[in-house]
């Protein structure tokens, strides 16, 4: 994530606005079990978001991160694969009573990235169908 945001506030700054948006996770919000190995990068990019907002919102700048839950995905589907109970479980986690879609993180990185959310900047948004409301 530094060595992206490097390169990318090399080019924002020349032209003086931009809006960056890194991608952390659930874990960068929460602490789970079992995840001691995983979660130090996603708190990490988070610590990254707010200080680039620092340091740079004064150069036209915005920096946000958005931190999908359970998505959907082959990579997830491949896990789960035979889990029936393990699925059941996750899916009650979630408020919402279902898994993510990719489509629906990809829409909140083009809000936060576009105009309308011009105030917007510095946040870890959660993506994770209300997981972090309890």
């Amino acid at each position: 994530m530094w060595a992206a945001q490097k390169h990318e506030l090399r080019q924002m700054r020349i032209q003086g606005s931009g809006a960056i948006d890194s991608r952390s996770s659930l874990g960068g919000l929460v602490g789970l079990p079992e995840r001691a190995a995983y979660h130090p990068s996603k708190h990490g990019v988070i610590g990254l978001t707010k200080s680039a907002t620092v340091e740079y919102a004064p150069k036209g700048i915005r920096t946000n991160a958005v931190c999908p839950g359970v998505i959907e995905t082959p990579m997830v589907a491949d896990i789960l694969t035979g889990q029936t109970e393990a699925m059941a479980a996750i899916t009650s986690e979630q408020p919402i009573g279902r898994l993510g879609q990719a489509e629906e993180v990809a829409a909140a990185v083009l809000c936060l990235c576009g105009p309308g959310a011009g105030f917007v900047i510095g946040v870890a948004l959660p993506v994770d169908g209300g997981y972090t409301t309890h």
